[in-house]
């Protein structure tokens, strides 16, 4: 009776386990209908079995935007993750400095992401944009509307300054989870900073460090909004990623077949490399100090 008793607590979470199950599977089970259905109209549908997914693994344009995101996400993991961590060791530690400095980092966190595209639109516009014009005053001629390289020199910019306040909030969570004892040894034997960094500071950081790289990559790989409104995945092509494709063959061509497998296999691609990151991280944590 008690053991019933304890586990009764489950029936009070289990309405939320249902919902989450049902807006997630229906959509899915919808999703993987129409990856195996060639649709002419409404109830005009011919079975093609695996037709779509071969067609997808095999366009070249997916190529081309599969290696564009996973330079983009590369980009930003290997910028935000130590720029946020440099930046969480700055920050005070005491006082209501602590405060005021979180909130302030925290500040493009409340954005919305579609609002983030027009406000780096008008800051680089080489013509009034604050960026553009004192770029363009330099003699250097930037306009990311019209070169590709500064599409993309654009986009990193947006995207550090938009999210690398996570990283930094998350660093600095795990900073300040360490015990002063640690801190209070390390002075006795009369380490030195970076020691304290890589023996004590980075292998607690472990856990938080963990969940910005996954956030941060998941995010990244499925950036949308940000792009779309800064360049529309212009120019040409340069910065058509898999989710501006994706919606380009989805509603632009409404291929709902094909953007059935294609988003399939770009969940399944997100859900790989996310396992590979946490495998990575885990082992590299192993034999740290306690």
């Amino acid at each position: 009776m008690d053991k019933w008793e304890d586990n009764r607590a489950w029936f009070l979470v289990l309405p939320v386990f249902v919902i989450v199950a049902f807006s997630a599977i229906i959509p899915l089970m919808t999703v993987v209908n129409y990856s195996v259905q060639d649709i002419f109209g409404p109830g005009q549908r011919v079975f093609v079995g695996t037709e779509w997914f071969e067609e997808t693994l095999h366009d070249t344009r997916l190529h081309d935007a599969l290696w564009r995101q996973l330079l983009f996400s590369g980009l930003v993991l290997l910028i935000e993750i130590p720029l946020g961590i440099a930046i969480a060791l700055t920050m005070p530690k005491k006082g209501w400095s602590v405060s005021l400095s979180l909130v302030t980092v925290a500040l493009p966190l409340l954005i919305p992401w579609n609002v983030i595209g027009t406000i780096w639109i008008v800051f680089t516009r080489p013509d009034i944009g604050l960026f553009g014009k004192a770029i363009n005053s330099l003699g250097l001629t930037f306009d990311h509307t019209a070169s590709p390289l500064d599409a993309w020199i654009t986009l990193m910019l947006m995207e550090v300054w938009h999210w690398t306040p996570l990283v930094v909030l998350l660093a600095y969570a795990g900073l300040r989870a360490i015990p002063d004892a640690y801190y209070q040894a390390a002075s006795i034997d009369g380490a030195s900073a970076w020691a304290v960094f890589r023996y004590i500071q980075l292998p607690k950081m472990r856990g938080v460090l963990t969940i910005a790289v996954l956030l941060r990559f998941m995010d990244s790989f499925l950036i949308y909004a940000e792009p779309f409104v800064l360049t529309g995945g212009g120019p040409g092509n340069s910065t058509t990623f898999l989710s501006i494709y994706l919606v380009k063959i989805a509603v632009g061509q409404f291929d709902l077949g094909p953007a059935a497998a294609f988003s399939l296999i770009y969940f399944l691609i997100i859900l790989l490399f996310s396992w590979l990151f946490y495998q990575a991280i885990q082992n590299v944590g192993k034999g740290e100090a306690p």
